[in-house]
This record gives C-alpha cells, structure tokens and sequence, in this order.
C-alpha cells in the first residue's frame, strides 16, 4: 500500500487527515467513531476507530501488502496504576495473562499462536499493558477469541499455583534483568530520588521484592477485576483482513463481556525538587557512571517539543555540546542527552561513562557536563540546530511505520494516551512550530540553574570516585492498606455461545516470495534488489566478506577498530561536519564488522539518496584515518571490552565459544577482540586492513527500495570504479578435542544467578540438508516457547525467565547450545532437568503431535518473513552469501511438510549425544560448586 509519500514540506501533511461520521451498516452495539483518511502527498496512517457498547475502542487498519494482521490490546493500566508498597502487579500480569483463561487451556496461548504461524508477546511500562500477535491473516478469529477469553473469562482458570510459578518467574527475570546486569539496579534508585515519596514513578515497573512476597491471590484478583475492563482497554488491528467480517468477530467475542469499574485519567502535576539531590551506588562495574536529569513536563505538553530539540543540541551525538566536550576530548567513554516522556512526567536526562584512563573521577565530569549547559547558553539556537532534529523526526516517523506491528503500535498508544489514534500529522506540526525563542525559554524554565538528581555509579570499593558526597536518602516506602481500591461488585461474563470450542483457521493465505532482481556494476560488484513501495524509503547494505575471520588472531579486534575509524573523519570533513551532513538528511551510514564480514549498512529517505550514497563514497574511499580519531576509538574500545567483563552473559559467550573453537582461532575469540590484542594495535594495522578488506572484490550489495532496477543500479554507479580483488581467508587452525560430559564452572562472586550454557560444534549452514533439518527437530525441544526445555524450567519449575536450544551454523563451523540464566540456588536441580529433557529427546525424539505443531508452527510463519525491508535485505543477503537458489524457501517448505518424524528423531539421535557436549556455568562458585560436584560431573574452574 503506497501510503508514504513525503511531503516537499513538513505542512504538506499538516491538513491530511479527514474524519467523517458516515452511516455504515454495523453489528448491533457497535458505533463507528470517525473515519480517518491520508492523502497521497501526506503522511499519516488510515484508519477507523469503533467503540463497543460496553466500552471497548475498536481500531482498525488496512494494510494489504502482505499477508498478515498485527492485533493489539493495550490496557490503559501500568504500575502508576499501584498503590504504594503494592508494586509489580502490573508487571505480573503480564505473566499471569499468558497462563490460560476459562476456555483457553495452561500454556496454550503461546502454542495456539506459535502453531498458527505466529509470533506474540506482552509488555508493561508505567503507564500501559499491551498483548500482541503478529499472525498470518487467516489466523484473526482465533487470535481474537484468545484475547477476548482473558479478557472476559481469566478469573475461574486463576490458581494459587499458576500464581506462585508465576511469581517466581518475575522474581528471575528481575535477577536476570536487574540484579545480575552492570547498572541493573541503577534506574530504581535514581527514580526513588526524582520523585516524590510515593509518586506513582517512584518505584520499579517489575516491582519490589517485598511487594512481591507481600502479594496473594485475592489481591491479583482484585487488580484484574479493577483495571482489565473492557471500557480501560483499546483493540488495535491492522494488515489483511475483510473489515465486515473482523467487525462481526469482535462483537462477538467482546461484545458479551461487561464493562468494568470507571478509570479517570491520573492528574498531571508537574514534578518539582527543592534542591539539587546526591545519591550514590557501588555496583560491580567497571566503568563509573554519572547520571543527572532535570524534571520537565508530562508527554504531549506544549513545551515537550522544544525539550526534544534541546535535548538534541547539547547531546543528541557527535555535533553536539556534551559529545565535544567529554567523548571527544577523552573524558568519557560515551555521553549522551535525551528528554523521555512519559504520561505524567518526563526527565530531562544526560548520562556520561568515565574514562578510566582519565581518571574517571565523576566531579571532573559532573562539572564538564555543566560547563556544557553553560556553553549552550552562550551559544543559543541555530537554524541548522532547528532544521536537523525537524528532518531527524520526520525521517524517524516515516522509518518507524515500514511495518504493521510498527503503525498498530503507534496507533494503539495515542488512543490510549491521547484519545487520537494517529497523531503524525499533530506531531510534524508541533515540531515544525518550535522556534528558537521557543527552546530557550524552555531551557530557562526547566534547565537554568535548576534543581536536579545526579547519581554516581562507581566501581565497588571506589567510593572516592563519586561526584559528590550523598546528600538524600529516599524515605522508607509506605504500605498501602489495600493492594487495589475501587473495587466493586463486578458481573462475570456469560457467554451465548460455546467458547471452549476455537475457530477453525481460514483458508491458509498465499505466500510469495519477495520478486528479486540482479545486476552487477561494471566493476563485477553483484547487487540484489527488490521493490517495496510501502515507504519512501532505500535500505541498502554493502557486505564485504572477511570480517573478524580475514584477521590474524593475534589481531583480533582489526576488523571491528576498523569499521569504528570509517565512522569517523574522511580527508574532506571532519567526524562532526559528517555527522552534520547526514542529520540534515534524516539518514544513517554505519560500518560495522561479525565474524565473517564487514559491512555498510545505509537508511534514507528516497528523496536524499544521492547525498547519503555521496557521503558513503566519501567515508569509503577517502577515509580520514586520523591519529586522534585512532587513539580514542581504541581507548572507548579498550573500555568498553573491560565494562564486558562485568556482564556474566557476555562472560559465557566468550568463554563458551573459546572452550568449542579454542583461544586460537577466530570462531574461539570474539570479533571485538580481548585487551591484550586491541592494545597492541595500531593506526598502520588499521590501514593494512582497510586495504586487504575493502575491495571491490569483496563486495555484494543487497538494496530495499521503491524504485525500480534500472533506477537504483543508476544510482548505485558511483562505486562502479571501485576496485581490488578478493581477500583469501587465512588457514583455521586444528579446532581443539572436547571433552564431553565435562563441567567448566566460571566463579563470578556475588552473581544474582547462575548462566548455563550446554553444546558441542555442530555441522555448518545449508538450507535444505541436514543443518535445516536439525533447526526442525531441535523445534519442540528447544526452538518455541511451548518446548519442553521451556516449560519444564521455566514454567513448571520457576527456575528461570526463560530456556531454550538451537542450532547455529556459519559457512565453516556451527554449533548447538540449551542454555538459561537460572536462580544460583538451583543451579544443580536445572542441569539436572537439562540433562534429562535432552536425553529423553536424544532417546525417543519427538512425538507425532509435536511433530504436527513444527510443521504449522513453522510453515505458516512464512508469511511473516518479508515483511519489513530489513527481512528482505536479510532473506537476500542469506541468498547471497550461501549461493542459494532463489527459490530455496519452496524446497525447505516442501521439507517441512513432507519430512517424517523418523527421519527427525534419527538427527536427534546422532546429533543430541549429551556424552559429548560440554557445559560452562557463570555464577558465585562458593554457593554453586559443592551440588554441581555432587551430580558427578567432572569440574574444571577456570579464571577470567
């Protein structure tokens, strides 16, 4: 659907939008609330909005362009809906709403989408509650019986036992998130200082522990019967479907369910602080971090606009204040401004990452930061300033809704927020107005010399790192009498018809392939293509094969260093003047390298083709490669790899893949190299590379556009003189013997949880041999959420947030893996289940109704696999880099369909020999060794 034409101006789209009330034949209780529509020349997203008679928004999009339809139910209720000292409700149904309903059994909702074809999840801010199902398009009826079941019918399938599993898996996808990440518990406490004690910010999204345990069955019933009305909720759906006939489904399925309690908007009062406030935190880090931000406004405040945009000056990247004065000159690592909104506050933030190297005392930076501000206010507004951030916006709007899931996203959160579902016209004209007047009163209101939080994270036992000795400490949180208030005597669903029966599917819809085309340039450079017209858009990626791989591994790193410095400089312009030039285009040009190539990835807008592709040959062929650029890339670089070693699951990356492929092979070392390599680098390696790697001989190129063939290859003729011939990969050395059946235990004191990682090296990529079958058989084990690894540790045990298995495969080696980050408490009990999951499957294999729920699980989610640019730059560049016929995906579908279980369950019984794996645990090793000893493994600890 060619909706997404720009406008030569932003005020083009300003009078889009039409809304009518026209009388349409209607399901009986269903009222047509306006109809919206988008000229040609503008951009906006149709649609039409509905409202049930007990309360229900209705909003539905048409989008024909592919197969599929994006559903939607947001619940207007988040964790500012909580009562103090009640937190994480929200967050906890979430997970409770997955856990079946009166016709809807345990677990099926994720094996009833997954089956279809589908993908699904839920999400919890502060504000709102969303589910989604991005489906094939013949999947809708039964997506909308799945959700209107929780919505009307959750109550009489709730258990005190689904509640506590469900409760325990928060409880791990906080140690997961939060507790064992670097930073993890840092926004809690910061938020605890911004805002006032008991303000509905001031505690965590996914809740306090306390809170949790505090927590029972009653009160979880309760806050369901309070906020998951109909009335507090706003269906969303777009893509393929008949409109008639989705009416009468969603009469159907909804229309019966009562309306709940009233819900009131929540009063927005602009947060204050009556003085600057100091808080501190030791965290095990190694990079200290300062945070400061400043209260403004609320989302969609007349003064939220201008923020933006100064957010944008003083630290919105390379051109801007803070990146000048910390990031440039060395201070900081990284550094950055940003004003996030939300309902009913927004912050004005800036974070900076110390330098060790500098010191990384954060009062240096502290007060680098405020000389920053101090430099804005001197300096003021230019046009340039005021032109870029407009271009930026338009460009992220445009970029944001290349597909269904993105458009019903922004939909459905303006209805819920603002009562007008596509705002995009409203937004370029709120931006378009702010002057220069307009952000620096807002920057006088809010910035100057306010009040402000600035929190020191620094590094355990470096307390004298911190900007300033702490000065606040927050209140002790109150307990609120009632988990959950206004409450009332609700009446419970009945239904006319038989829900536990589901609908039966729709005829399956077609499903094509992307149409290709192929060219080369003169020079012999392939280039694959395809059409898309859905946005004004040219996503184009220019793979150079090599990558970490075409490296000397006592290099490793070369590549990565490499593609940073071509980020920077050329011989014409400096990193800033680049920087400059595409933000004023809304386009994005990044180098970055993997395992096996280097790559350019560019994004534009059609209209700005030419300059961003001008910029490309300027940072290709004209690097900078400057001394300066060189030592502080290698010194962020340096530290960035120290700050990793605080991540345990960065940890048992690097080591897994070390003890698979060895310490002296490129697939045993991670592309980002170790200290000891990137410190020995130097500028002359950089550019040693650069001539070994960048050449023509190396390049294909996959481009996404709505243009046609012959006018992309026009425009792609500038890398036509490009030249070199191909680079010849260094010999692997001999990978190392592995000793199957043997533990490798990682000590990482103090570890929140424990990281499991269990595989052996596994045959490389091919599309329809064995390495595809085995990604087949591995389904019901490993590969959905419905597996049996999943739910028997997750779900049935409650020892993790999440498990799984999977094969992957390169063009050399691959390799299978069952890994989860488990509570440290258990860590024995989960290998335990591991084990026994993957022996019982190695020994029987897969049953015949798993084998079933692969074959329409995976074929019917085929029709969601082109849909965005990127999937389709990613389906050609698999065509591309494996020699792959084009129509590869109808053989494998063929494979899918016709493949029998016993040929299925032979690969599992070569390929799943738990005898020759080996496994590699990351956690506190004085809590974990004695039990995993006990088992009778052989235990090797190993150092970091």
């Amino acid at each position: 659907m060619k909706k997404w034409i720009l406008a030569a101006a932003i005020s083009a789209a300003l009078t889009a939008c039409s809304a009518s009330q026209s009388p349409t034949a209607l399901p009986q209780g269903v009222t047509l609330l306006e109809t919206v529509t988008v000229a040609d020349s503008a951009v906006g997203i149709p649609y039409k909005k509905y409202m049930l008679a007990n309360g229900l928004t209705v909003v539905l999009h048409q989008d024909s362009s592919d197969p599929l339809v994006h559903v939607d139910v947001t619940y207007h209720v988040g964790s500012a809906r909580e009562l103090p000292g009640r937190s994480g409700f929200a967050h906890l149904f979430e997970h409770m709403m997955f856990q079946g309903s009166e016709h809807v059994g345990d677990e099926q909702h994720f094996k009833t989408v997954t089956e279809a074809g589908g993908t699904l999840n839920g999400t919890t801010n502060t504000d709102r509650t969303n589910y989604f199902e991005t489906v094939p398009s013949n999947q809708l009826e039964k997506m909308l019986w799945l959700e209107s079941d929780r919505m009307g019918y959750f109550l009489p399938a709730l258990t005190e036992e689904k509640f506590e599993v469900q409760r325990e898996t928060v409880k791990n996808e906080r140690a997961q998130r939060i507790d064992n990440q670097p930073y993890g518990r840092m926004n809690e406490r910061f938020n605890q200082a911004f805002y006032p004690a008991g303000h509905q910010y001031s505690w965590p999204v996914i809740g306090w522990p306390a809170d949790l345990d505090r927590a029972n069955v009653d009160d979880v019933k309760h806050f369901f019967q309070r906020w998951y009305g109909p009335n507090n909720a706003t269906l969303t759906i777009g893509g393929d479907f008949d409109e008639v006939q989705a009416l009468a489904w969603i009469n159907k399925y909804f229309g019966e369910i009562p309306r709940g309690p009233e819900v009131t908007g929540e009063t927005k009062e602009l947060v204050t602080l009556d003085a600057t406030r100091y808080i501190s935190m030791e965290d095990r880090v190694h990079l200290p971090l300062l945070r400061i931000a400043f209260p403004t406004v609320y989302a969609s405040h007349e003064d939220e606009a201008a923020l933006d945009l100064l957010a944008n000056i003083i630290g919105g990247g390379p051109t801007s204040l803070v990146y000048k004065n910390l990031v440039k000159d060395g201070y900081a690592v990284q550094a950055g401004v940003s004003h996030p909104c939300q309902e009913l506050a927004c912050q004005f933030s800036i974070y900076a990452l110390a330098n060790p190297a500098r010191g990384g005392q954060l009062s240096d930076i502290e007060q680098r930061v405020k000389e920053s501000i101090a430099e804005f206010e001197q300096r003021g507004v230019t046009d340039a300033d005021l032109q870029k951030v407009k271009v930026q916006f338009e460009a992220s709007t445009i970029f944001g809704l290349q597909s269904v899931k993105g458009k019903v996203s922004t939909l459905a959160l303006n209805q819920t927020f603002f009562g007008d579902p596509d705002r995009i016209a409203f937004d370029l004209k709120r931006y378009a107005g702010v002057t220069k007047a307009d952000v620096m009163r807002v920057f006088n209101t809010y910035i100057k010399g306010k009040p402000m939080v600035v929190m020191s994270v620094v590094p355990e036992g470096q307390k004298q790192l911190i900007a300033h000795a702490d000065n606040f400490v927050a209140p002790a949180p109150k307990v609120a009498d009632e988990a959950v208030s206004g409450v009332n005597a609700i009446a419970l669903a009945s239904s006319s018809f038989d829900r536990s029966v589901m609908p039966v599917a729709q005829q399956a819809p077609v499903i094509t392939a992307p149409v290709l085309w192929t060219g080369n340039l003169q020079n012999g450079i392939p280039v694959m293509g395809t059409t898309s017209e859905e946005t004004p858009t040219v996503e184009l990626v220019i793979y150079l094969n090599g990558g970490h791989r075409l490296v000397d591994i006592k290099q490793a790193g070369l590549a990565n260093l490499t593609a940073s410095l071509l980020n920077e400089s050329s011989q014409k312009r400096t990193t800033e003047e680049l920087a400059q030039a595409l933000e004023m285009l809304g386009s994005s040009v990044s180098f970055g390298a993997s395992t096996y190539q280097s790559y350019i990835k560019v994004s534009t807008l059609t209209s700005h083709l030419d300059e961003t592709l001008a910029i490309v040959n300027e940072k290709l062929f004209e690097p900078g490669f400057k001394a300066a650029d060189f030592e502080r890339i290698k010194q962020q670089h340096l530290q960035s790899l120290q700050h990793m070693q605080s991540d345990p699951n960065y940890i048992a990356d690097s080591t897994f893949d070390a003890l698979l492929f060895g310490a002296d092979t490129p697939l045993g070392v991670s592309s980002q190299g170790t200290m000891a390599s990137v410190a020995a680098l130097t500028l002359e390696d950089v550019r040693a590379f650069y001539q070994v790697q960048y050449r023509a001989g190396n390049a294909q190129m996959v481009v996404v556009g709505d243009l046609n063939k012959d006018k992309l290859m026009n425009k792609l003729a500038g890398f036509a003189t490009w030249q070199g011939d191909s680079s010849k990969l260094p010999a692997m050395k001999p990978l190392p013997a592995l000793a199957g059946g043997h533990v490798y235990l990682l000590d990482k004191p103090g570890a929140a949880q424990s990281v499991i990682k269990i595989g052996k090296r596994a045959m490389p990529y091919d599309a329809t041999g064995d390495y595809f079958k085995s990604y087949l058989m591995n389904y019901p084990l490993g590969g959905a959420f419905n597996s049996r690894i999943n739910l028997n540790l997750r779900e049935d045990k409650g020892y993790t947030y999440g498990a799984r298995s999977y094969f992957s495969g390169g063009s050399e080696e691959g390799l299978f893996e069952a890994s989860a980050s488990v509570r440290t408490d258990v860590t024995a009990e989960a290998m335990v289940e591991f084990a026994n999951e993957i022996n019982g499957y190695q020994a029987s294999g897969m049953t015949e109704k798993e084998l079933m729920f692969m074959r329409n699980s995976i074929s019917q989610g085929q029709a969601l696999d082109y849909e965005t640019p990127y999937q389709k730059a990613g389906f050609m560049r698999r065509i591309q880099r494996f020699g792959l016929d084009a129509d590869f995906t109808q053989t494998q579908a063929q494979i899918i369909n016709t493949i029998s279980k016993e040929t299925l369950n032979k690969l599992a019984s070569s390929e799943l020999k738990l005898d020759e794996m080996i496994v590699l645990i990351v956690g506190d090793r004085a809590k974990i060794e004695k039990n995993i000893k006990a088992l009778g493994y052989p235990v090797t600890v190993l150092e970091l």
